[in-house]
């Protein structure tokens, strides 16, 4: 075991002397933490660009390449190897690595300690990792040969898991590829379909309203929008809130409960994630946070006007969304969305499609997510 202290010279980011705001448009890049993401290994380029006067009036240093840049935060631990020389602000610790220690390496024991980065963080206003903080982690320093076949081995689990993301990715890109060549657009309408408003052929609204004192530790799960949004993304989600049953049953006399092809959807939601309900478990929602669209029309299809609700509001979010402080659905808005008024029979082979491209996304996303289960496995196994 080593302090990373003791293999690495640590170097906090610079906290500019004057704004950088005056000296954009340079060729000097300049890292922030939200350019960072949890599939970022190499980053080669920035956002934003200063110019050499701003680099030196500013007083920022380069980062040579090769550096380990870790977000020290908002939030903590975002990763990245600096794959050229570049600057950064003072969001980040940053870790040049000595002759005994491999930065890849170093990456992905970073990478595996997200967790315990985070539980070091200080501070009232927002937590931080100082630079003392970061020199006195430890990790495990096997010979550095041994330290780049760990690497190897990483980074040929971390190349199946992205390929894994773009197979879901080009299957999502499928699926929309084939419903605006069925359908067209629907903002432009190209194939000049007739189209009712969204009120005419189902119910929109929401729930009625749970107070906080009234959520409890178990019972019937109680679900917001960041629920909602990963049950669209067909994520595993562990309820954190409760109501009882008793509570629940009153609720649903008075408003009823989502049934199954029902669409529930966060009311902030520009991305388009729409869930289709797919259980009779018992569960409630946060109103007004959530939009509820339940079908009353015969002749529409649960999984063609979910799409078509995704392609209006990822299209055309900005004239369906509204508020001051930040774009969100409201019901009133949603209730005037137009909806091509098209053959059932049309609908129905578009869902029959979809479902066989879903049996598709089912098999690689088992397989991404055996893939991730191998990386923690290995990453326990390697740093502890």
């Amino acid at each position: 075991m080593a302090k990373l202290g003791e293999v690495c010279t640590i170097v906090s980011g610079s906290t500019p002397k004057t704004s950088v705001t005056s000296y954009w448009d340079g060729n000097i890049k300049w890292i922030t933490p939200a350019e960072l993401n949890e599939d970022t290994f190499y980053i080669m380029d920035s956002v934003r660009h200063i110019t050499e006067e701003g680099k030196e009036k500013t007083g920022l240093s380069y980062l040579p390449t090769g550096t380990v840049i870790l977000s020290s935060r908002a939030p903590i631990g975002k990763t990245a190897i600096a794959g050229c020389e570049m600057c950064c602000n003072q969001g980040f610790k940053n870790l040049i690595c000595s002759d005994a220690i491999y930065n890849e390496y170093l990456y992905f024991f970073l990478k595996s300690k997200t967790d315990y980065l985070n539980s070091l963080g200080r501070g009232a206003t927002f937590k931080e990792i100082s630079k003392s903080i970061v020199e006195n982690i430890e990790i495990p320093l096997p010979e550095v040969n041994q330290q780049k076949e760990v690497a190897e081995k990483f980074k040929k689990l971390e190349q199946l898991i992205s390929l894994r993301k773009q197979q879901l990715f080009k299957l999502d890109e499928l699926v929309k590829a084939r419903f605006v060549e069925v359908f067209g657009d629907c903002k432009a309408n190209p194939k000049n379909w007739k189209t009712k408003t969204l009120e005419k052929i189902a119910n929109v609204g929401s729930s009625k309203r749970v107070f906080v004192e009234e959520l409890q530790d178990s019972g019937i799960p109680f679900y917001r929008g960041t629920e909602i949004g990963a049950l669209a993304e067909k994520k595993a989600v562990i309820p954190a809130l409760f109501i009882t049953e008793e509570h629940y049953k009153q609720l649903c006399e008075t408003t009823g409960k989502p049934q199954k092809g029902d669409l529930l959807m966060p009311s902030i939601c520009p991305d388009g994630r729409i869930w289709i309900v797919d259980t009779d478990e018992p569960f409630y929602f946060k109103d007004g946070r959530v939009l509820w669209v339940h079908l009353t029309s015969a002749n529409y299809n649960s999984v063609f006007l979910l799409y078509t609700l995704k392609d209006r509001i990822m299209t055309d979010y900005a004239s369906i969304a509204s508020g001051t402080t930040f774009a969100e659905l409201k019901i009133f808005a949603l209730k005037k969305c137009k909806i091509f008024d098209v053959p059932l029979e049309l609908q129905n082979q578009f869902a029959n499609f979809v479902e066989r491209v879903d049996q598709q996304k089912q098999t690689v996303q088992q397989s991404l997510e055996k893939l991730k289960l191998m990386k923690k496995a290995l990453m326990q196994e390697y740093f502890g």
